[in-house]
């Protein structure tokens, strides 16, 4: 008898094969148990058809295996459609799925909560309660693979983690759950067709490009100017713009790969030329494309979305000083699943 029962995806494939192998099993029915509980995803072990009798019953009296499920989902008229999954404590998280003519893309979720404050964001008036496992974060994206199947007859094509809480603050479950998402085990999508989406946690953006990351990396900055990044996202007080600036340069040094700048215009916030002049100073120091993203209200009235007119004035800078940039519309809005409204209402 194993000393605690727990879920089989929390035993590393080591661990797993020194207690197949002391309980006279076989060290090789490590990587089909694996399998079973993560490509093909079964929520029992009665189900792994080509693993023994006595070996599936050793499984069943030591170990368990939790699939989170779906208890909700809302439909945008646009399409995109938000899912409420429930974990195997009884929390919940939100997951998006957003068509389009080219590609499915899912947007998921890294903690129950966020662990920081960025003032314009639903998410952050939630207290971070816990870090999601590597697996939970895996269930996601292969409960919404299925959807998109069944709904779009397509595959997920791309995955953002652009969902609830700040990835780099859970690292080491993020980076896992990748890994597998990424395998042969998992779904197979290329790192290229993943994006991780950071507040701007310097030290983790580091070490990242020291682990030789090989997914695409998106930052939300909104405002270049120290003063101003502070008062919207006060965390960054303790992470002063030059240390992030510092990273990126180290990211791109690392990895060649451009950064992509997530940036909101909010009128009477950053809705003049000192802010755009700063964005530039940055854009020429860091390799880098900008996503000019249209705002979702939350509920804070201190947030609004600038006119068309500042709109057009971040374009025109930003090309005129070739800068690569497009403007992000939101989708799903209607149903509170866009950027920055995920905030478990359901």
């Amino acid at each position: 008898m194993i000393n605690q029962y727990q879920d089989i995806r929390l035993i590393s494939d080591e661990n797993l094969s020194a207690i197949l192998h002391k309980n006279n099993f076989p060290k090789y029915r490590t990587k089909q148990i694996k399998i079973w509980a993560t490509k093909i995803s079964v929520d029992s072990f009665d189900k792994m058809s080509n693993l023994p009798r006595g070996l599936i019953s050793f499984l069943n009296e030591n170990f368990f295996i939790y699939k989170s499920k779906i208890i909700s989902k809302h439909q945008s008229q646009d399409k995109t459609i938000k899912y409420v999954i429930k974990l195997q404590d009884g929390l919940v998280v939100e997951s998006v799925l957003i068509p389009s003519n080219s590609r499915v893309t899912v947007c998921v979720s890294s903690q129950v909560g966020c662990s920081l404050d960025c003032n314009f964001c639903a998410t952050s008036q939630l207290t971070r309660t816990r870090n999601l496992e590597y697996y939970e974060i895996y269930d996601q994206i292969m409960l919404l693979e299925k959807e998109s199947k069944k709904i779009f007859k397509s595959k997920i094509s791309n995955i953002v983690f652009m969902g609830m809480g700040e990835p780099l603050l859970n690292y080491k479950n993020v980076i896992k759950s990748i890994e597998y998402i990424t395998s042969t085990i998992g779904i197979g999508i290329s790192n290229k067709k993943i994006t991780l989406s950071t507040s701007g946690i310097s030290k983790m953006i580091k070490r990242m490009a020291d682990d030789n990351v090989k997914f695409n990396l998106a930052v939300s900055l909104h405002s270049a100017l120290e003063s101003t990044r502070n008062e919207i996202m006060p965390f960054s007080k303790s992470l002063p713009i030059e240390d992030l600036i510092n990273s990126l340069e180290y990211w791109y040094k690392k990895t060649k790969r451009k950064v992509t700048f997530e940036y909101l215009i909010w009128e009477k916030i950053n809705d003049d030329f000192n802010h755009i002049n700063a964005l530039v100073k940055i854009c020429k120091r860091v390799p880098s494309k900008v996503n000019l993203i249209e705002y979702n209200k939350t509920g804070n009235s201190k947030f609004r979305q600038a006119s068309d007119r500042w709109l057009q004035n971040y374009l025109g800078v930003l090309k005129n000083n070739k800068i690569p940039v497009s403007v992000r519309r939101s989708r799903g809005k209607d149903i509170e699943a866009a950027c920055g409204q995920l905030a478990n209402k359901h």
